[in-house]
């Protein structure tokens, strides 16, 4: 995000409310940063405030210390179609997709700074399903309810998002040890039971999984 929008509209593009669809949310994101900023005790922070005059620090600077959900709310924001569609591409997905994944990544994360129960969770905000990933991704996105019959989405259970998070770090990190430590947190713990976090009976067998 930093790389694209920099590259078309400068170093301080964040500041420019032209660039987002709501001014109110513009606002409210300017106030959030100009409190990181206020509080960073980061050297290179520290040496900004020290050395120039102006109000806030270059885009690759103050998103250092930004929050994600910070990241989050800016990407929704964004006017520009073209530039949400360049920065999604980079991680193989469709801008929609790619802005309904973070917002889900900022939701499961709260859950967790706020140590609530995520394993079984019914998810309140429910990522979408990609339009044609570049990547390998799920083949099976359903759960059969044994009782009625009646095939369910996952997308708004745990498993869904660890397979979202795998995804991610797959375009970024094909190295990642994510997929390997999920097999032994599952193995350390048999008595919990996959089907309850949305684990589809075959998740084993998914390309992304494999």
């Amino acid at each position: 995000m930093i790389y694209i929008l920099s590259h078309t509209y400068g170093p301080f593009w964040y500041n420019d409310s032209s660039l987002f669809v709501k001014n109110a949310a513009f606002n409210k994101t300017i106030v959030k940063l100009r409190q990181e900023y206020d509080r960073s005790r980061e050297d290179f922070i520290l040496s900004f405030k020290k050395n120039y005059s102006d109000p806030l620090p270059p885009s690759w600077m103050i998103f250092e210390v930004a929050s994600f959900g910070i990241l989050s709310s800016i990407y929704e924001n964004l006017k520009h179609v073209r530039a949400k569609r360049d920065i999604a591409q980079y991680f193989g997905l469709d801008d929609r997709s790619f802005s309904s994944w973070i917002h889900g990544i900022v939701y499961i994360r709260n859950v967790c700074a706020h140590h609530s129960r995520l394993w079984n969770k019914k998810l309140s905000i429910a990522p979408t399903l990609p339009i044609s990933p570049v990547n390998q991704w799920l083949n099976d996105t359903t759960v059969i309810n044994t009782i009625t019959g009646n095939s369910t989405l996952i997308n708004n259970r745990t498993y869904y998002i660890l397979s979202m998070i795998l995804y991610l770090l797959k375009s970024v990190n094909p190295k990642n040890q994510f997929k390997e430590k999920v097999y032994k947190l599952l193995d350390d713990y048999p008595s919990v039971d996959p089907a309850a976090m949305g684990f589809t009976r075959n998740w084993k067998n998914e390309p992304i999984w494999t």
